[in-house]
């Protein structure tokens, strides 16, 4: 297969090319980057208890239609929502409740590493705090 590298890019590593190009890396990879905008992880904290219209998901985000709509279409499109028309409104509700899971265990790790954070300033702080003299 030829390459789609510019003349003026260096030449890759072979083995990164193949890293690059595996179906399961890129599927995972664009998973990963639709969950990557803060607004989507909101919308779909905001349909961890149950489906919502667009309506509902509009107002609680505070943007206009188009601004969600962009982002429902973007997680759909990674088949992480399902979406169901009643009359005029659209339901939306998370497809595999393991998205929810992935993103409880993501605040579990991030909710760690904070903790982790706070005890070091805590003890650089106690560290920076003068010691009474002896006499």
């Amino acid at each position: 297969m030829p390459s789609r590298r510019s003349p003026s890019a260096p030449p890759a590593d072979p083995s990164a090319a193949h890293v690059r190009s595996d179906p399961v890396y890129v599927v995972k990879a664009q998973l990963f980057r639709v969950l990557g905008h803060p607004l989507r992880i909101r919308i779909l904290e905001l349909l961890r208890d149950g489906e919502r219209t667009v309506g509902d998901l509009q107002a609680e985000l505070e943007l206009d239609s188009s601004g969600t709509s962009q982002h429902l279409a973007a997680l759909r499109q990674q088949s992480v929502l399902d979406s169901r028309r009643v009359g005029t409104s659209v339901y939306y509700r998370i497809r595999d409740p393991r998205i929810s899971q992935l993103l409880a265990i993501a605040k579990e790790i991030l909710t760690s590493a904070l903790s982790d954070s706070h005890a070091l300033l805590s003890d650089l702080a106690d560290e920076a705090r003068p010691r009474p003299r002896s006499r």
